[in-house]
């Protein structure tokens, strides 16, 4: 079975990055959509960016359009995302999930394998 793991979440200043890290031991995450989402306390779920299985086409979210970048690097198997100018509404549990879907779907329900999320806190 899929387990996605994330790293590289922390405690960055309001206009700060950080990049994140999905990787899943034994299995080829090119053959899976990735998604990566988002939860703050008290608020549900959200989609924030996703890349296809089939052509690499890429998702976001209007949040974050234009500050986060999501890619693969096939060598090292890992799907990133990468957040700039992070703002305080950026900070949740940031966690990636696996599609069979060739393309990116905002549906939480088509993603069947999640990680455990790695915590992104903005503050000054």
């Amino acid at each position: 079975q899929l387990h996605p793991v994330e790293s590289g979440g922390g405690l960055v200043q309001p206009g700060g990055s950080l990049r994140l890290s999905c990787v899943a031991a034994g299995f080829n995450l090119d053959s899976w959509s990735i998604g990566w989402f988002r939860q703050a306390p008290g608020k549900e779920r959200e989609g924030v960016s996703c890349i296809s299985q089939s052509d690499g086409g890429t998702y976001y979210s209007d949040s974050v359009k234009g500050r986060f970048t999501v890619s693969r690097h096939k060598v090292k198997n890992t799907v990133y995302l990468q957040m700039n100018s992070l703002k305080p509404e950026d900070q949740a549990l940031y966690s990636c999930a696996a599609s069979a879907s060739y393309y990116c779907s905002a549906s939480i329900s088509t993603y069947s394998y999640w990680g455990q999320g790695t915590q992104v806190t903005v503050s000054s």
